[in-house]
């Protein structure tokens, strides 16, 4: 591939999760989209998120653009276990291909402009308020289903185990799209 290991930066930034740190390198990991793996079957497709999840203590690993954010059990310290990742980023990122495409076992995901207009609705709501604020703390959030006034996310990256996503986020959320969206509208995350 065309990264190289000589030129490469990687800046550790920590989240609100405490379990959970972003590795902030100077080359693309994912060009397009996003995608979380927590196991190596999932991503045997994906050499970089397979040896990541090799690593003692790892649970999640996501991809978003030049981002890695990597969630531990919390049973490793910091200091060790970030110096472990950024030694196998610089071995893996020469091969990694930026450009791979997610497991084809999982269902395709609908376009945007496939989607019922509702959850077109919700999408631009979530894209202007909700997620910026998740991106930049390494993580997501999914839509999943809207079924009458119920609306299920998954939170994806250092969200997806973060307890202040479980409670106070979605929180949030919920109060943002009850204003624009739907007053009556419960959000529940898996």
């Amino acid at each position: 591939m065309t990264n190289s290991a000589d030129n490469l930066q990687i800046r550790t930034q920590r989240t609100p999760n405490p379990n959970a740190w972003k590795f902030i390198l100077s080359a693309t990991v994912k060009r397009e989209g996003k995608v979380s793996y927590s196991e190596i079957r999932e991503c045997d497709h994906v050499p970089l998120a397979v040896a990541l999840l090799r690593l003692a203590n790892v649970t999640q690993v996501h991809f978003f653009e030049n981002v890695i954010t990597l969630t531990q059990n919390g049973a490793s310290e910091w200091a060790a276990l970030s110096q472990s990742v950024q030694d196998l980023i610089r071995y893996s990122m020469p091969e990694h291909d930026p450009d791979f495409v997610d497991s084809v076992s999982k269902p395709k995901k609908l376009e945007r402009s496939a989607l019922p207009i509702e959850l077109q609705h919700l999408e631009e709501i979530l894209d202007r308020t909700i997620r910026p604020g998740l991106q930049a703390d390494g993580g997501d959030i999914e839509v999943l289903e809207l079924d009458g006034n119920i609306l299920t996310v998954r939170y994806q990256g250092a969200c997806g185990s973060c307890p202040s996503a479980m409670m106070g986020t979605l929180q949030g959320i919920e109060s943002i799209l009850r204003t624009e969206f739907n007053p009556y509208l419960e959000v529940v995350a898996v």
